[in-house]
């Protein structure tokens, strides 16, 4: 295991805790549970944000509404004056109101599709709008994040939040605030003309709300619970598909595949079981609505058509009473749809508000500033002042410690796995900040650097090292985007990379695919030199760079050190002591601390660790 990986592990250790908390050993890590902590009413505010830049077309799409649920409402009015007014004066041989009650009920039913067609259009901007600007600002967030975030939150829940997540919230916005608008217009609607109607019907739908909205509570509080599960359960099942993914090529190597099927079909049984939860709760609901509305209704029109034989109450009333109460419950199984709908898109805007929440563990600076200005292509002084460092789990990865590096100087950092080369490394880049103390370049702290300015002059070289898809050339300038097609070719030359990348199909047009799968380790770590060469930083860190590479690579990157590192401040983290040769100066760490510096020749002539790691690479090359 590497330093790269092991102190990777430290940091995405389950029991995570703040640096310098009270306690190493804290509950459950939120972060495991896929449960980032929010502030209270977070979902709630990050909504109304999202519909604020659209208030004008929600308020237009509301009045769209309203005007489309009068023109609805005004067919039963219509029917009981035809059956009250227009057929007795049909039958007396006057025509007009049986006419004037036809023409007004295509105009309403005509409006209503019309009003309905007005609302879609306006519904389906504001939707669209919203999503393009929550995934926009879910991508723009977890890149400003630190690299402690991303090692402790997996990229396949990232994808969940920017995806079923999201998707969740379009449906609300496609179909359920519609759908609520419309209940809530047509119950409120309804209740003044039932009342209005005749005041003993309408008292009777109006009492017969008290059992639907303990119903709909009721299903509120457990659905809520359900869908926070069924939103975990899904990002469980996006986790382990990606990280399979990603990981095919160790998965048939050890044979891993009956493993996976086995973790995976758990966690797609309990994403199945959430859902089917959700199902079971949305049945509890519109049976107990339904139950309600039909009592309610044939209890008046029991007693309507008792008042009927009696005289007092006109049948057009009854009719159209009927026809309103109809309407008033028909909305019921509408409202649970959308209770379904916000149910789900709560939890989801839950998940989302808390990943929107985290703050960068290396924020911005608050007032930036410059670094002066470099002459001559020269490096930059390094100071580590009194750092110490610790990850979450709080176990001390760096005691407090001191280290000038003066501008220029190459300095290589070799130890046992462990030793803390890696994070020396992180704490250069601010990939992370010190416990405690300062990193300094030229005499100013990295905190107050701005990271594009950071970025600039420090950059690094992985072990791993990562291309984008696209072309070699683009992966090349990078670092400068602005580079010419020349500047590009001849960073390549530099570093030994132009032969390979010449005898490809398309040369530097070929596509390397995805993470640069169609070319070898050995060529993409070649590559990513170019990149870190066109860049032209101050400081260069490398770790562990040459790890990938076969002998003759080695030598042909090793042959293009000295021009690379020319003039530059440089830190070579690595265990093959033949990439330590272009040091000027050598750091042997053991648990953190510094306990050789000098240079090569010096070391290897003397009886410390490095002149026995010396000894035991000569001897391993002659074996």
């Amino acid at each position: 295991m590497t330093d790269t990986t092991k102190e990777t592990a430290a940091a995405q250790a389950p029991d995570a805790t703040p640096v310098g908390g009270q306690d190493p050993v804290a509950a459950a890590d939120p972060f495991d549970q896929d449960d980032l902590p929010t502030a209270r009413g977070a979902t709630g505010r990050l909504l109304r944000d999202l519909l604020r830049a659209h208030r004008l077309r929600v308020t237009l799409a509301a009045l769209v509404l309203l005007v489309q649920q009068a023109a609805l409402q005004t067919g039963p009015l219509l029917v009981a004056y035809a059956i009250d007014r227009g057929v007795p004066a049909f039958r007396a041989g006057d025509h007009g109101p049986v006419l004037a009650v036809a023409v007004g009920y295509l105009v309403c039913a005509a409006a209503g599709a019309l009003l309905q067609y007005a609302f879609v259009r306006v519904a389906a901007r504001v939707n669209q709008d919203v999503l393009l600007d929550l995934r926009g600002r879910i991508f723009r967030h977890a890149q400003a994040l630190s690299v402690d975030f991303h090692e402790r939150y997996t990229s396949g829940r990232l994808i969940s939040r920017s995806t079923t997540d999201v998707e969740s919230l379009r449906e609300l916005l496609a179909e359920g605030l519609q759908e609520l608008i419309g209940v809530v217009l047509s119950f409120v609607s309804i209740s003044v003309v039932l009342l209005w109607l005749d005041l003993g019907i309408g008292a009777v739908a109006v009492a017969s709300f008290g059992p639907l909205y303990l119903l709909v509570v009721s299903y509120r509080r457990r659905s809520a619970e359900v869908f926070a599960v069924r939103s975990t359960a899904i990002a469980g099942v996006i986790v382990k598909f990606a990280e399979t993914m990603n990981g095919i090529r160790p998965v048939r190597v050890f044979r891993r595949e009956r493993v996976n099927d086995a973790e995976f079909a758990a966690l797609n049984a309990r994403h199945e079981r959430s859902n089917g939860d959700a199902f079971l709760e949305m049945a509890r609901y519109v049976v107990g609505s339904r139950l309600v509305a039909n009592t309610a209704v044939a209890g008046m029109c029991l007693w309507g058509a008792y008042r009927v034989a009696g005289g007092t109450l006109e049948l057009g009333v009854l009719a159209a009473a009927v026809l309103y109460v109809r309407r008033l419950y028909d909305p019921i199984d509408r409202l649970g749809m959308f209770l379904n709908s916000y149910e789900s898109a709560a939890a989801s805007l839950a998940k989302i508000a808390g990943l929107l929440a985290q703050e960068p563990g290396v924020p911005e600076a608050a007032a930036p500033r410059e670094l002066p200005a470099r002459t001559g292509g020269a490096g930059r002084e390094v100071v580590f002042e009194g750092v110490r460092f610790a990850y979450r789990t709080g176990g001390e990865v760096l005691p407090r410690f001191d280290l000038t590096i003066p501008a220029g100087q190459t300095v290589a950092v070799v130890g046992a796995t462990g030793a803390g080369k890696s994070t020396l490394a992180k704490l250069l880049a601010r990939f992370y900040d010190p416990t405690e103390g300062r990193v300094l370049l030229d005499g100013t702290d990295l905190r107050d650097l701005a990271t594009s300015e950071l970025r600039r002059g420090v950059v690094m070289v992985t072990q791993e090292a990562f291309l984008f898809s696209g072309t070699v050339a683009e992966n090349i300038a990078i670092g400068r985007p602005e580079a010419s097609r020349e500047e590009i070719e001849q960073a390549a030359k530099a570093i030994g990379a132009h032969e390979f990348i010449a005898a490809l199909p398309d040369g530097y047009d070929t596509d390397v695919r995805k993470r640069g799968g169609r070319i070898s380790a050995g060529q993409r770590q070649l590559v990513a030199f170019a990149r870190a060469l066109l860049a032209d930083p101050a400081v260069l860190i490398l770790d562990e760079a040459t790890s990938s590479l076969d002998v003759p690579g080695e030598r042909a990157v090793q042959r293009a050190m000295d021009t690379v590192l020319a003039g530059r401040t440089a830190v070579v983290i690595a265990h093959r002591l033949s990439t330590v040769e272009v040091a000027d100066r050598v750091l042997v760490m053991e648990a953190g601390r510094v306990v050789e510096d000098g240079s090569p020749a010096a070391l290897v002539g003397g009886e410390g660790h490095y002149a026995g790691l010396h000894r035991a690479w000569r001897d391993s090359l002659v074996s």
